[in-house]
């Protein structure tokens, strides 16, 4: 978890499940590698929601894994260098202190932030300067044994008014997804 010495707000909450993710997500074989039908379903959420940045998102103690990650102008998704924090870049790797997934997973709940600057807990994050993330809009996936394992999620870097209907179909979305992981753990994948 992270402070800001200058307001005293905790910027990324506590995860007391994250251990008991780790095990979760390692018996799902999930966290560690891309996942090819992961990235088709994060250029669906984008289609579906006209965000440019798409993501499905696993979390551990300590850091953030984009196991399906769809950016602009690629007709597939992309490897970029998490490094190089040119140009608005978004790697596969995040640190946990960055974005606002954490806060989902700690929540259980969606989130929908129309402009990150007007939250002042959330315009702190590094994502704002780094990376130039304005809007986000994310919600759980929460797995058959309770575990919120992750989150999927689109972000842009201009205000985005997302509205109850974003808010549904985020939900309605990391529902899909959700399902989409039993079927891979039924497979044995």
């Amino acid at each position: 978890m992270s402070y800001d010495p200058t307001s005293h707000l905790l910027l990324t909450p506590e995860d007391r499940e994250a251990p008991n993710r780790v095990v979760r997500l390692r018996e799902l074989g999930l966290g560690d590698a891309p996942v090819p039908e992961f990235d088709d379903f994060a250029r669906q959420l984008a289609r579906v929601t006209g965000a440019p940045y798409a993501m499905v998102n696993f979390i551990d103690e300590d850091r953030q894994y984009f196991a399906g990650l769809y950016a602009p102008g690629a007709d597939q998704a992309v490897e970029l260098d998490p490094s190089s924090n040119a140009g608005g870049s978004v790697g596969r790797v995040m640190a946990r202190d960055h974005g606002y997934c954490p806060h989902v997973i700690v929540r259980r709940k969606a989130l929908v932030l129309e402009d990150v600057c007007d939250y002042p807990r959330f315009a702190g994050n590094p994502v704002v300067d780094e990376i130039g993330i304005r809007s986000y809009l994310g919600a759980p996936l929460i797995d058959r044994t309770g575990m919120a394992l992750g989150t999927v999620c689109v972000v842009d870097q201009e205000p985005r008014p997302w509205g109850r209907q974003g808010l549904e179909t985020i939900k309605s979305m990391a529902a899909d997804l959700v399902e989409q992981i039993h079927r891979r753990e039924q497979q044995g994948a």
